[in-house]
Order: structure tokens, then sequence, then C-alpha cells
């Protein structure tokens, strides 16, 4: 295997890994109110020796149960924002399909979700206080950020290695050029 296939083949799996973080993240967001009455009851069930050790998780758990439950009985009506944002986490990896194509092509989708990575901390630091989130949970939602940004920068740094070994180490894209215009006489 040559340095272009195999450079594209990591690019293609690291890629693919923060497309499945995306969906998942998604996904998890639709079931919100049942998500938090299962961490609920593990944590006065089998975790419990974690509920001991950190209390203040479990009060912040209880709370945002608490919360939601209100929220699904009498105004169901606000976890559509909830289902918007599972949504934007699949349309963003759908944005990712361009750059698992065609790397050098689509950098900037790459770009562009390192810098959605580095706002979720002004964010988190901004909206947590306003909306009264504990700063552990804060940390929690920046951690997102940091972790994703990650396989980004490595993502990045292949492609632009990619794109210096030259024009046909471009993806697919390259391998199969589009066809030429037909020619125009008068």
């Amino acid at each position: 295997m040559n340095t272009r296939t195999r450079l594209l083949r990591r690019i293609r799996i690291w890629i693919a890994l923060f497309i499945v973080g995306l969906v998942v993240s998604g996904v998890t967001a639709f079931p919100l109110p049942a998500e938090i009455r299962l961490l609920a009851s593990l944590l006065h069930g089998p975790f419990a020796p974690v509920a001991e050790a950190l209390p203040g998780l479990v009060h912040w758990v209880e709370r945002v149960r608490e919360g939601l439950d209100v929220v699904e009985r009498d105004h169901p009506f606000v976890l559509y924002g909830t289902d918007w944002l599972a949504f934007a986490h699949l349309v963003i990896a759908v944005a990712f399909y361009g750059p698992f194509r065609d790397p050098v092509r689509n950098v900037w989708v790459v770009q562009f979700g390192m810098i959605a990575c580095v706002m979720v901390i002004p964010l988190a630091l901004v909206c947590g206080p306003i909306r009264g989130i504990p700063f552990f949970w804060q940390l929690i939602d920046m951690s997102f950020g940091v972790f994703g940004i990650v396989p980004l920068i490595i993502v990045h740094r292949m492609i632009r290695r990619l794109e210096a070994l030259g024009p046909e180490a471009e993806g697919t894209a390259s391998a199969h050029p589009a066809p030429a215009a037909p020619a125009v006489s008068d």
C-alpha cells in the first residue's frame, strides 16, 4: 500500500469515528427524560458507591430529572428544542461525508468543526452560569469541545500532508476526473 493510500485510509478512519461521535451525541439528545431517569435510578442502585462519593452529582441529576419530568408532563414543546439539537448533530455528521470522500477539497469542513469545538468553551462559560448550570457540569460540556478537536487536529494535519503529496493524492475526486466540457463552435 503506498503512502497516499495509507494516509487517505487513516483520514477516513478518523473522520468515520468523528461522524459516529456526532451521531451518538445527536441520537442521545432525543430521549433526555428517559435517559436522566435511568441515570438517577442507576445512582440509587448499582452506582450507589458513586452517589455516596459524589453527593453533589446526585443532587444535580435529581434536580435535572425533576425539571425534565415537569417539562415532559406540562410543557413537552420545550423538548422540541432538544430535538433540534439532536437534528443539528446529525446534519453536521452528514457534512463530514465531504472530507471523508475528498479530504483535500473539503478540508474547510474539518476547519469548521475545529472552530465549533473551540466555540463550545465560551458558550459553556457564558450560558452555563446564566442558566444555573453547576461549574462541574460546564466542565463536562466543555470536554466535548476539547475531545472533539483532538481527532480534527489529527485529521487536519494528515489532510495537509496528503495535499503536499500532490494532486493525485486528493482521494476519489481526482481518481475519477470530471468529463471535459464539450467544445462550443460558432
